[in-house]
């Protein structure tokens, strides 16, 4: 019934295998992926005709997660998937980056790849088989495409690369680094990394390649043998009429438009130019009445070629004569500005400008309450550390609506959220749950670097000891056969146009965050190491502007939570909660503390300010502490007796005031000098067998 193929090869001592013919046999392509126990199904799809006049390449990549494959229940009410986590749109995004430069030019017919997780082992992820996946499907496929491309991770442990480390590995790794390419070329980068230099980075880089070629190779027997004809794609010329009009009536004036100074003036320069050439073109050609009808595909046409015609300008001013459309040179950053508390109220505020690019951050300080619960097929966990990102059309002077993070948003939060948390305290050197939030209120490129310049300085305003500032720079490339030129702070115009977006995060020390993604089919070495260079350069230069603003964390505001840890004898844990939770209880109705008791006897105590901080700190060892000879107790009446007087001083613990230790003076009857609920000091005298004897005589 199944025409069944099977290929293996072995890849960092697991075996990989590539299986067609069985399963999703009705898609343009589909193929089983398995690494280990992990079993992931990669498909893909196109539709019967090109979408006309389609000025973009519609390809969609979704990354399906399973919680059957990890034999786990979806939470919820339902008990079914939702929409997809953020890990889950994530890793669609890692494999939408390495393979949409891979198709033909022009290319635009609706292309739809799938990747469903069908088995995890806990072992062997995802993500990069994803796109190896990706790649193998499109191979055997008719679409056209220029690959194969394959993805890995290496790890860094103990001065040694590791090929697709498990998580547990990870870890303890310096590095976790997503790299994908092809046999010739690397063509995506994703890192955090523990303050790396360069050199470790670029070598990691080019081991993650070595392997990447083996792959690669794989994939081409593999399609070779079993994958389909490809369809026939030659791009459509340029309609003579539109491209000899642009050129004799626009190149010149395109030149000038392009190099307007500033985002909204060349913004409008360009846009101008092209609404009045679009006039005169239809006048020329259709005529001037009101109602006159242009074809579709002419105009479509017309807006494409004048694009183009800008692209090439621009480049080709970068490229041969280095000249930036903003006048800069190739290695300059745009003016610089950071301050920090521009908010009275939030715990910790700080405002980064770079150019036209503006990030408002701030830090906000809280409990062990407010930790994020992350649920996927991995594992479930809380973390204490996270950073948001917005965007919203006012920054960059659109209307637009405003709901939930895109891809886009989330992509750029976890970079920057990587890129900090490897200077972020431990919890046991800083226990408070820490959300940083990125607003970005002016964007011309580069804003998720701006977040994380913005997010340290905002971080050490409210008071977080991190280990130092960390500073972010995107990096941009022309590039025209051999020819290249290397961009330091791209603005969006560059990135738009350009070849390629590097972004390089780190301390003084090394890279603690990476991220590339480029247009062509991919970069060499070379490349790398002088975007490196340049990004170690600027990065330097915007850690002393951020060191001069803030040099150290501030003191915490008093608008702050209050914490407080102590560790508690095992055995007193009960004694603590009480009987039904009532110990623990009125410690909390009474201060207003949040308490976390730990079964190993860690406690933390959160508390608004320092005085219900002090109280609480009080009453929780009132129930854990041992009553100590010579220390002096408040105690209460609770019983009399001919002998004395039986008073509580600690809850639950309760001592001895002899008749005799009551006074300097004689007394001859209790009742006439006590009486139950008198409170006042006493001093413990003697503890014999489990027995507490006080003294008010002896303070």
């Amino acid at each position: 019934m199944f025409d069944e193929k099977k290929v293996q090869m072995e890849l960092a001592g697991r075996t990989l295998t590539f299986s067609i013919g069985k399963i999703a046999r009705q898609s343009c392509g589909a193929v089983m992926v398995q690494y280990g126990d992990t079993v992931l199904l990669s498909t893909v799809n196109r539709s019967k005709e090109p979408r006309e006049n389609a000025d973009f390449f519609p390809l969609t990549v979704d990354y399906i997660e399973k919680f059957y494959a990890a034999g786990k229940f979806p939470g919820g009410f339902n008990k079914r998937e939702g929409r997809p986590s953020t890990d889950a749109t994530l890793t669609a995004r890692l494999i939408d980056r390495p393979i949409r430069p891979m198709f033909p030019d022009g290319f635009n017919y609706d292309v739809h790849i799938v990747n469903t997780v069908f088995s995890y082992d806990g072992e062997n992820t995802t993500d990069y088989l994803g796109i190896t996946g990706a790649s193998m499907a499109l191979m055997l496929s008719d679409i056209p495409f220029l690959g194969p491309v394959a993805g890995v991770v290496v790890g860094y442990i103990n001065g040694e690369f590791v090929l697709n480390p498990t998580p547990e590995q990870l870890t303890e790794s310096a590095l976790e680094l997503s790299v994908a390419g092809t046999k010739d070329a690397v063509n995506m980068v994703e890192a955090g990394a523990k303050e790396l230099d360069e050199e470790t980075m670029l070598a990691a880089i080019m081991f993650a390649h070595e392997n990447i070629k083996k792959i690669c190779a794989f994939q081409e027997e593999f399609a070779k043998e079993f994958g389909k004809e490809k369809i026939e794609f030659v791009k459509p010329e340029v309609m003579p009429l539109v491209k000899s009009f642009i050129d004799e009536k626009g190149m010149e004036r395109l030149k000038a438009a392009v190099l307007t100074t500033g985002k909204k003036a060349r913004e409008e320069a360009v846009d101008g130019l092209e609404e009045e050439l679009y006039n005169t073109f239809v006048a020329e050609n259709f005529g001037t009445e009101e109602d006159v009808e242009v074809p579709e595909d002419v105009t479509a046409e017309f807006k494409s070629y004048y694009h183009d015609l800008m692209k090439k300008l621009v480049r080709d001013a970068i490229l041969y004569q280095k000249h930036r459309v903003d006048g800069r040179k190739t290695t300059e950053i745009r003016p610089l500005y950071a301050e920090v508390d521009c908010l009275p109220v939030p715990h910790g505020s700080a405002m980064f400008t770079r150019g036209e690019t503006q990030a408002v951050v701030i830090t906000t300080l809280g409990t062990k309450e407010d930790e994020q619960l992350v649920d996927n097929l991995e594992k479930e966990y809380y973390k204490k550390f996270y950073l948001h990102y917005n965007f919203p059309p006012y920054s960059v002077g659109e209307t637009g609506r405003m709901g939930s993070p895109g891809r886009r948003e989330l992509g750029h939060g976890s970079l920057a959220e990587r890129a900090l948390r490897y200077v972020v305290p431990s919890e046991e050197e800083f226990p408070y749950t820490i959300r940083v939030v990125s607003e970005i209120t002016e964007s011309n490129g580069s804003s998720s670097q701006a977040s994380i310049c913005g997010g340290s300085l905002s971080l050490m305003a409210a008071g977080v000891p991190i280990k130092e500032h960390v500073a972010g720079i995107a990096m941009g490339l022309i590039k025209e056969g051999e020819e290249f030129t290397v961009l330091t702070d791209i603005m969006g115009l560059e990135d738009h146009l350009g070849d390629m977006d590097f972004k390089v995060a780190g301390t003084k020390t090394g890279i603690t965050a990476l991220q590339m993604d480029i247009k062509i089919t991919g970069i060499n070495e070379e490349i790398m190491r002088i975007a490196l260079k340049q990004a170690l350069e600027a990065r330097l230069q915007i850690l002393e502007l951020m060191n001069n603003t803030i040099p150290a964390p501030a003191k915490i505001k008093p608008n702050v939570p209050r914490i407080y840890q102590m560790t508690i004898p095992t055995d007193k844990i009960a004694a603590l909660i009480g009987t039904g939770g009532k110990n623990i209880k009125g410690i909390i109705d009474q201060t207003g503390a949040t308490v976390d008791i730990e079964d190993d006897g860690k406690v933390s105590i959160f508390c608004k300010d320092e005085a219900a901080l002090e109280e609480t700190v009080k009453l929780v060892n009132s129930y854990v502490k041992d009553v100590e000879i010579g220390e002096i107790y408040s105690g209460r009446v609770v019983n009399l007796a001919k002998f004395g007087a039986f008073m509580e001083i600690l809850p639950g613990k309760e001592g001895l005031l002899h008749i005799s230790e009551i006074s300097k003076e004689r007394v001859a009857n209790v009742e006439d000098v006590l009486k139950v609920g008198d409170i006042f000091d006493v001093k413990v005298i003697a503890t014999e067998n489990g027995k507490i004897s006080l003294s008010k005589k002896r303070i």
